[in-house]
């Protein structure tokens, strides 16, 4: 099964949700501004499969998608684009490019997911990036970028597992901490996947990523110009602790071994 597998599509199953994040993404920006965006700007966009749900969202919302990699922008395009409506379709623009590069109009949300952003190690790469992120920004506009934390991202050789499908089609997700070096924080993630028929795709993702913690993220987020940021911690349901409670604004946080929050830059 690991051996005709398609790794982009069992990515999207096991890591996207885009429903999600343009929910999440309309949120953020009427918090913020109190109205409804329009724009989007997806960097480090992969499959893009988030601008694809952006633009069937509202027949007036159009989506960027950057990214250097031509084989992930093409698979994108035969599995993503391709379920879109003609005039969706044409709301789409695609870019192989550096997110650096400052050629796309101004839009009201730049989303940077999936700690992408992480491949700039140093902080004058990222008070970099953001700058030109910013610019990117209507006068009105807000940067999304999700972050990991807690204890067990720093324990080598620990993998988060996780079912995704049952049954003979299924497959289980492995998250694993490859390496970390506590001196630099440079640290190395990979994406493994496992079949009912006991065959794996070892590997199928890598990352080499230096980690950022959010003080020093919004530390260089208020130096790059922006007039201020909030983190966005998720609340537990309390009727049903296995879904979700929604996302809200926070000051502080209980320690766990584990998390992800959102950090929303406003310009």
């Amino acid at each position: 099964m690991a051996a005709t597998a398609d790794k982009f599509d069992l990515y999207q199953q096991s890591v996207q949700t885009p429903e999600h994040e343009v929910e999440f993404f309309e949120q953020a920006y009427r918090e913020a501004y109190k109205r409804k965006p329009l724009t989007l700007r997806e960097d480090f966009c992969g499959t893009f499969a988030v601008c694809c749900k952006w633009v069937a969202s509202s027949p007036r919302r159009t989506a960027v998608g950057v990214d250097l990699c031509s084989e992930t922008l093409q698979w994108g395009r035969d599995h993503n684009l391709t379920k879109l409506k003609p005039a969706q379709q044409k709301r789409v623009t695609l870019l192989e490019q550096d997110v650096r590069a400052g050629n796309t109009e101004p839009v009201d949300v730049l989303a940077a997911q999936n700690f992408s952003f992480w491949i700039f190690k140093t902080r004058p790469e990222v008070v970099e990036y953001f700058k030109i992120a910013r610019s990117h920004l209507n006068d009105q506009g807000i940067m999304v970028m999700d972050m990991m934390g807690g204890g067990e991202c720093f324990n080598e050789d620990h993998t988060d597992k996780r079912t995704i499908k049952k049954g003979k089609k299924g497959f289980d997700y492995h998250w694993k901490q490859e390496s970390f070096n506590p001196i630099t924080a440079d640290a190395s993630f990979s994406i493994s996947f496992k079949f009912p028929d006991g065959s794996k795709l070892k590997r199928a993702f890598e990352y080499h990523w230096r980690f950022w913690t959010i003080p020093e993220v919004r530390e260089m987020l208020a130096e790059a110009g922006f007039r201020e940021s909030h983190v966005y911690w998720e609340r537990e349901n309390e009727e049903d602790p296995e879904l979700d409670g929604g996302w809200y604004r926070c000051g502080a946080a209980d320690s766990d071994p584990s998390w992800i929050c959102y950090i929303i830059a406003i310009k």
